[in-house]
């Protein structure tokens, strides 16, 4: 969703707080952080020092040895698995941010990479560092993957191995007490008035919506606002029927306004990737380093024994799990990414 090409900001992930508004006092620049017990003890906190943007929840994870077995040589005898995250300077909650205690960098990306690395029976090493860095350090070793919210896209694939582990959905925000239901049919949104940010690939898909309406007579009045705290106070105020934005923001803030004066909760979601392709987030190696088949078969293990479940409600992301991990899936065409 970045804020200044058409492309989602999973391929800009910095510019998500720019493009909602998202006000992240609790960020900070830490350049590395764990969170609770080390993942090779098997204990891992989910939504330590979160702030309120997860639920705490202490899990023990049970190493897999014959997976620990089927590892790069080289990161065996490391002993940790060396996690990326793109979210400096300023971080993107609920997916990865500097915590409450100023220094544990938590959310579900660097969550997920401590239960899979604790299911691989490694220590996990999570490092931050800039969206662009982020890929210098994967293509260089320094990171054996990537957990930053990086969607599959062809191109991608060219360079990188991967291994799913989210789907890569928008969603519909609306007052608690809205009926607005959405299954992905844009003719319910006709009549409505919705609010998106500029330059987006939500944008896009709305204006896409519009101008088939329009072809029945129907419409969609769109409005833009600067901010998130500009578009909260439309929607509490009737000005909008709903937001259409990234599926984790829009859960977050339904987080944050859950006690307030007015909630708002998620009518649906569609994919990032349009009609035609669920989107998919995934862990992101170096081509052909080994590390990809691993790390999905621990994905795979944590879905299979509800870890995985427990990860994803923790912070409010139940609708987008996946029933499996893919390695190298379809992604999102040449053109579109």
């Amino acid at each position: 969703m970045s804020i200044t090409t058409p492309s989602r900001w999973r391929t800009r992930a910095g510019a998500l707080v720019l493009a909602t508004g998202v006000v992240v006092a609790l960020a900070g620049c830490a350049t590395s952080a764990t969170a609770g017990a080390g993942a090779g003890s098997g204990s891992v906190t989910i939504g330590a020092a979160s702030n309120g943007a997860a639920t705490e929840t202490k899990v023990t994870v049970k190493e897999d040895t014959a997976l620990h077995d089927a590892l790069p040589a080289d990161v065996k005898q490391a002993g940790t698995l060396t996690i990326g995250i793109g979210a400096l300077p300023a971080g993107f909650p609920p997916l990865a941010f500097t915590g409450d205690d100023q220094k544990t960098l938590t959310g579900s990306e660097p969550d997920l990479g401590r239960l899979v690395a604790a299911k691989l029976g490694l220590e996990a090493d999570v490092q931050n560092a800039t969206w662009d860095n982020l890929f210098v350090g994967i293509d260089s070793g320094k990171y054996d993957a990537g957990f930053s919210n990086i969607t599959v896209t062809e191109q991608r694939r060219e360079k990188y191995d991967f291994a799913s582990y989210r789907q890569d959905n928008l969603a519909l925000q609306v007052p608690e007490d809205s009926s607005l239901t959405f299954d992905g049919d844009p003719s319910v949104l006709a009549g409505k008035t919705v609010a998106v940010s500029s330059g987006t690939n939500q944008e896009l898909i709305l204006l896409g919506w519009k101008a088939d309406l329009a072809k029945q007579g129907k419409t969609i009045t769109i409005k833009y606002y600067p901010d998130g705290n500009a578009v909260k106070l439309a929607l509490d105020s009737g000005k909008i029927d709903a937001y259409f934005g990234p599926n984790p923001t829009v859960a977050y803030q339904n987080t944050l306004s859950a006690d307030g004066a007015n909630p708002t909760k998620t009518a649906g979601t569609f994919s990032g990737a349009g009609g035609d392709l669920q989107g998919l987030i995934a862990a992101t190696t170096k081509k052909d380093s080994g590390l990809a088949e691993p790390i999905a078969d621990a994905i795979d293990e944590l879905i299979d024994d509800g870890t995985y479940a427990k990860w994803l409600k923790s912070y409010n992301l139940s609708n987008e799990a996946v029933e499996h991990s893919e390695v190298n899936p379809e992604g999102l065409p040449l053109d579109a990414s």
